[in-house]
């Protein structure tokens, strides 16, 4: 294990026993990240409290203590070639964003698709970084001997209001320019309007501004959550709000007595992107398609 120390961050090079992670209850069943911890310092990140699994901190330390699975092409390299492996869907990113700056050095993303398409096995990323299009030739061949979509998080397209949520994560210009640039090279492209912040992004106008964006740019797809908080992520929130929001403190208190958000203003936060979205097209460009399954043929089998 090597340490190593860039201005505030603590970077910890590890050995992964495992890289693919069973998931329960999403619409994946296998996720990959090829980080823990995150350098994006999101207010609201719900990742923040797996940095108890190393007895740091999801407040102070998140965003400053990084840990890099230096090995994870080989062992996912070993985990696709197991029998057991049913080549199942995988989602890269789920709890660490896989194109923090670390990626720019590392490149363990990269390597990661690169296994993936070796092994045919078709995914998902989602990210707040345009450094993913660095990897469009990767991405490219994933597409072809897979299928891969990138999901591109865009909660908003204020620019103060996006620093003070996301002080560490690229503008939002300049992740729509990402949208546009895969979409162009044929990459199937999203955007993820998550997590949408009660009383800050959650307004009609705003909202249809974000998908009209997306659209525009070639987003083929959208998607959006609510606000949850467990509790490292609502200490964190919460002095986000008490900092810059102090009038919404009373009104957040009320809602997050538990985790997620009540159902009724959940509910209404859905009614709004719903009208949000009317007529905004969001539709696929041509896309890289995936190649049909080879069949490897016995000695004597006869071709048709």
């Amino acid at each position: 294990m090597t340490q190593t120390r860039a201005g505030r961050i603590d970077c910890t090079e590890i050995e992964a026993k495992s890289v693919l992670n069973r998931v329960r209850g999403m619409p994946f069943a296998w996720s990959i990240n090829p980080y823990r911890g995150c350098y994006h310092r999101c207010v609201f990140c719900y990742a923040r409290n797996t940095h108890a699994f190393f007895e740091r901190s999801g407040i102070g330390d998140w965003g400053t203590a990084l840990y890099v699975k230096v090995n994870a092409a080989a062992v996912l390299r070993s985990e696709l070639a197991s029998p057991r492996w049913k080549g199942e869907h995988v989602a890269i990113g789920t709890a660490t964003d896989p194109y923090q700056p670390l990626e720019g050095r590392y490149r363990i993303t990269r390597s990661i698709l690169a296994e993936l398409a070796r092994a045919r096995t078709d995914a998902h990323i989602i990210t707040r970084s345009p450094l993913v299009v660095r990897d469009i030739d990767v991405l490219s061949e994933l597409s072809l001997q897979a299928g891969v979509c990138v999901c591109i998080s865009l909660p908003t397209l204020d620019e103060d209001l996006a620093r003070k949520i996301e002080p560490t994560v690229a503008p939002p210009r300049q992740r729509l320019r990402a949208v546009r640039l895969l979409a162009s090279a044929g990459i199937r492209v999203g955007v993820a309007i998550a997590p949408i912040l009660p009383h800050l992004t959650d307004g009609e106008e705003a909202l249809r501004e974000v998908f009209a964006a997306a659209a525009e740019a070639g987003a083929s797809s959208a998607w959006h959550s609510v606000l949850n908080l467990n509790e490292v992520a609502k200490e964190s929130y919460f002095g986000f709000l008490r900092e810059h929001f102090p009038s919404l403190v009373p009104a957040h208190e009320s809602y997050y007595r538990r985790k997620y958000a009540p159902r009724a203003l959940a509910d209404d936060i859905s009614e709004r992107v719903a009208r949000a979205r009317r007529g905004v097209a969001l539709r696929p460009r041509e896309t890289i398609r995936a190649q049909p399954q080879r069949v490897q043929l016995a000695l004597f089998d006869e071709v048709p």
